[in-house]
């Protein structure tokens, strides 16, 4: 790839391309172990593994897979929180050729059944709350066998003795039948002896079924190679060139079962010798209180989580000054969100931008150098990006005028799993078509605008939602808020807006319009104001504009009914 305008604009010690990946996920793992086997792998509520003592577990766990009859290519499902667990099964998984099929434990009983079906998985690894749930589909779908675990399992003491207690009380399910193809996995692992077949991996294999949400339609099976996630490692790594091998403190609250929690938090830190310090779910007490006790250096973080941290009335009793570096992902951040948060903490957020094709990472701010806020940044080395029209996405718009956001590079999928049609639609000739609407500046730094199926097209003006997203996070009492179009007999579609109101605050819909008629055109200010006490978001913080875009049209089709 010829050099890029936005190549200028590297940290020093950046290159503008990487080395192709010569070495697979689990090639990545065994060099860290040799390199780090007495450093922590994971801290979870205390209790320790070494790498010497994760590879240990991945070799009895990838033994007792066999055990189970899975073979390469067989595709394994991962039902788990953020856990050692997870690690070991993902890791086991891909050393004997599995494809794992990462899944969301916040799934549905539909949800689980399609993409089981769909993946062909012959292996679950679930948790005991969940069993109630896997149970009821377990028979609709092709898996062979269960593999249950639970949080308490690599607990410490006396935790792991305190957690059933607390876990009956919020009457989560710990009745697990173990017999006949319900296996447990501590049980596995303890009965193994280790030594699994070792087949031949190359960096082409698919390594993960990584699924999309699922919110524009059906979820669609992310084809991901052994290449695509160590190319995307390289990328991330080769950006942060102060990181240390084997020092690091990462803090794993983002989930392993989404993409950005997949490569940025877990197989960064496996392939780089980082220590996970790791939590099931985020609770902000317990993740400020983490962040004191543990001292992570890192962390990927998304923004409904610094939202969360920026609005605690008492973040000032917590010590956040471990942490050099906070990567923001998974959706776009509020510049003002953003500003609030290094006013209150004096760290630094580098604002990234990728998505489930992509490994995720395509664009980040860099560390050093030129960071403009609002802006996800320039492409990772040996990545290309362009900016093409709406229409057919065959033409280069020109820099600052909004197009479709297409990239290139070795983090681009192999496609969908088993939709050829899909798969020709998102990649051509080699071009990763991603779906979102963004201009480019002078300098090659791209602006996300919006996603193409979120723009509000009203009176035949093409109205972005992020852009009066970002003119309510300045008003001083609102703590959250998303605009969504709805439909306008008059003008096709209009502007709503949903607000949250920071606690002890009030507001009115005539003060919001206020505040949205002094800094946008009057073509975008919103015509109604809803006031909710939370926003549905998905697991990873982005705000589900579909449900409530999907409400508002019940409203309408009710009323035309009426």
């Amino acid at each position: 790839m010829e050099r890029r305008i936005w190549h200028r604009f590297y940290d020093e010690g950046v290159p503008d391309e990487i080395d192709p990946p010569r070495d697979t996920l689990v090639a990545c793992m065994e060099r860290t172990v040799r390199d780090f086997p007495d450093v922590a792998a994971t801290e979870f509520f205390g209790a320790k593994l070494t790498y010497r003592q994760l590879a240990d577990r991945v070799n009895r766990f990838a033994a007792s897979l066999s055990g189970l009859g899975v073979k390469a290519g067989d595709r394994v499902a991962i039902m788990l929180p953020n856990c050692p667990q997870a690690i070991i099964a993902h890791y086991a998984a891909l050393s004997i050729g599995a494809v794992v099929v990462m899944t969301n434990p916040m799934y549905v009983e539909r949800e689980m059944e399609h993409q089981f079906k769909d993946a062909g998985v012959k292996v679950l690894v679930g948790l005991d709350h969940l069993y109630p749930r896997i149970a009821r589909v377990r028979r609709e779908t092709p898996v062979q066998h269960l593999v249950i675990t639970g949080i308490r399992d690599y607990l410490p003491f006396p935790l792991n003795l305190l957690y059933p207690l607390k876990a009956r009380r919020q009457k989560l399910n710990l009745d697990v039948p173990y017999g006949a193809n319900i296996h447990p996995f501590k049980g596995l692992i303890g009965q193994s002896a280790g030594n699994p077949p070792r087949p031949t991996l190359t960096v082409d294999d698919l390594a993960v079924l990584q699924y999309t949400g699922g919110t524009t339609g059906i979820a669609k099976g992310v084809m991901l190679t052994h290449s695509n996630l160590v190319a995307n490692i390289e990328q991330i790594t080769s950006w942060l060139p102060a990181l240390r091998r084997g020092r690091e403190r990462f803090l794993g609250v983002v989930p392993f079962f989404h993409v950005l929690g997949l490569t940025a938090v877990m197989n960064w830190s496996v392939c780089s010798g980082f220590t996970m310090i790791l939590l099931p779910r985020f609770e902000l007490k317990m993740f400020l209180k983490t962040i004191t006790k543990t001292r992570p250096t890192i962390a990927i973080l998304v923004p409904t989580i610094i939202t969360a941290m920026v609005n605690a009335p008492d973040i000032a009793k917590y010590d956040l000054t471990s942490i050099n570096y906070v990567v923001s992902g998974s959706a776009p951040l509020p510049v003002e969100i953003m500003r609030r948060f290094e006013a209150l903490t004096g760290g630094v957020i580098i604002e990234g931008f990728g998505l489930t094709e992509s490994s995720p990472v395509t664009h980040v701010n860099p560390v050093k150098g030129t960071r403009k806020p609002g802006s996800i940044g320039i492409a990772v080395p040996s990545t290309d990006v362009r900016i093409v029209d709406l229409d057919k996405g065959t033409r280069d718009k020109p820099t600052k005028e909004p197009g479709e956001l297409v990239v290139k590079g070795p983090q681009v999928m192999k496609g969908y799993w088993n939709m050829p049609g899909e798969t020709a639609e998102a990649l051509r000739d080699g071009w990763l078509y991603t779906g979102d609407i963004a201009y480019m500046d002078d300098d090659g730094y791209v602006y996300i605008v919006d996603r193409k199926k979120d723009m509000i097209i009203a009176g035949g003006f093409n109205i972005y939602p992020r852009d009066i997203d970002e003119v309510l996070y300045e008003h001083p009492k609102i703590a959250d808020a998303v605009t969504i179009g709805i439909p306008d007999p008059y003008r096709g579609e209009t502007v709503k807006v949903f607000v949250v109101v920071k606690p002890g605050e009030a507001l009115t819909e005539e003060e919001v319009i206020a505040h949205c008629r002094e800094r946008l055109a009057a073509y975008k200010v919103p015509r109604y104001v809803e006031f909710r006490a939370e926003l549905p978001k998905t697991i990873v913080g982005k705000v589900l504009r579909k449900e409530l875009r999907a409400e508002e049209l019940a409203k309408v089709a009710k009323g035309d009914q009426g």
